[in-house]
């Protein structure tokens, strides 16, 4: 029984790890899309969410499953609520990919806007925190889900950054104004992207220490 339990587990773990693969593909794809004005990609990345919401169905499925025959306790039960609570946000993950894919879309159809190191920076950050945090997740390691959760400052930081470039677009290129409301959009995509990534890594700290911190990501 024991043994059949922990294969059950095991089992879990390798389908966050596929849901967290296709995620992580989404984001990387729909931030090439935007920055390399890509349809292709953003076409893969709108096609693709509904496997990354099924896997999040089957995630809920299967903690159910364990929670109501095996009565888990301790850092098993933790293992599983932390579980279910990963697939949430690496399906919202997914959902912002789609976004940018769809920002990608618009502007991909209008002249470029010239170039936004910022929000170049702010993909590397949003995308830096979410691997690092499936490491983290992997490992069981709460110190580098810690990690993970002071990186999302910088990530704030970059947002502000795009919000105060673009505005100061808007007011002196009139032109410009559709189009930089869609970065606006994108980058508040990616800043809830490493928003999420911190929530992964508020899991993870559940899971490892048995301390719940979320809203309140920091070591204890």
């Amino acid at each position: 029984m024991e043994s059949r339990f922990h294969s059950e587990l095991e089992q879990l773990k390798m389908t966050i790890l596929k849901m967290a693969t296709l995620t992580e593909d989404a984001l990387g794809k729909s931030v090439k899309a935007l920055v390399e004005r890509n349809d292709d990609l953003a076409d893969e990345v709108v096609e693709g969410d509904q496997e990354i919401n099924l896997l999040e169905v089957e995630v809920d499925r299967h903690s159910l499953r364990l929670l109501a025959l095996d009565q888990p306790m301790a850092k098993d039960l933790r293992f599983i609520v932390g579980s279910m609570r990963i697939a949430v946000d690496l399906e919202r993950i997914g959902d912002q990919a789609v976004n940018i894919a769809q920002r990608a879309h618009f502007l991909n159809s209008r002249p470029p806007l010239p170039p936004n190191h910022a929000i170049v920076d702010l993909a590397d950050t949003a995308l830096e925190m979410l691997r690092s945090v499936l490491a983290a997740f992997v490992d069981q390691n709460a110190e580098l889900a810690t990690c993970v959760c002071k990186m999302d400052d910088a990530a704030d930081e970059l947002n502000y950054k795009i919000l105060k470039d673009s505005l100061d677009s808007m007011t002196t290129e009139a032109p410009t104004v559709e189009r930089s409301v869609q970065n606006i959009i994108a980058a508040r995509c990616l800043e809830r992207v490493a928003d999420q990534a911190t929530n992964i890594a508020e899991s993870v700290i559940f899971m490892v220490k048995g301390v719940n911190i979320k809203h309140h990501c920091q070591q204890d």
